[in-house]
């Protein structure tokens, strides 16, 4: 991924601001979608054909992630090993998300369609979070 895309995407060439902005979104993101599966779990569970208990479960880790990793972006300087356990956590994510919906889950279409977006989501959260740590 180039310098020049990574910039755009976060409208800043320091890799420091980058690295927190990529780092925020993921926050943002992952703790909203956490959120949603405590406060709606069993409609969610419903909706997507998946235990409405386990996404509750699901929604609590990730609103405990979620709030580590936007105390990551709000440090002056995140440093590098707990980003890399952020990256790797969610490459972990990106990969267990399509092992589940091939081998464990029985989803309805929405979670068919549900579980890779968000898969491919976080595994993008990963990319760019490495690739602006890489220029740290």
């Amino acid at each position: 991924m180039s310098v020049t895309l990574l910039a755009g995407i976060s409208r800043t060439t320091e890799p420091q601001a980058m690295l927190r902005r990529f780092l925020a979104l993921d926050a943002m993101v992952t703790g909203v979608n956490g959120l949603a599966y405590v406060v709606a779990s069993g409609p969610l569970g419903r909706l997507l054909g998946i235990d409405g208990t386990f996404l509750f479960g699901v929604g609590v880790f990730l609103v405990l992630f979620a709030a580590g990793v936007g105390f990551l972006a709000n440090r002056r300087q995140a440093p590098p090993l707990p980003v890399q356990v952020v990256v790797e956590a969610n490459l972990l994510w990106a990969v267990l998300s399509v092992a589940a919906l091939l081998l464990w889950f029985e989803p309805t279409t929405a979670g068919a369609v549900w579980i890779p977006v968000q898969a491919l989501t976080v595994a993008g959260f990963a990319v760019l979070q490495w690739s602006a740590l890489r220029r740290v």
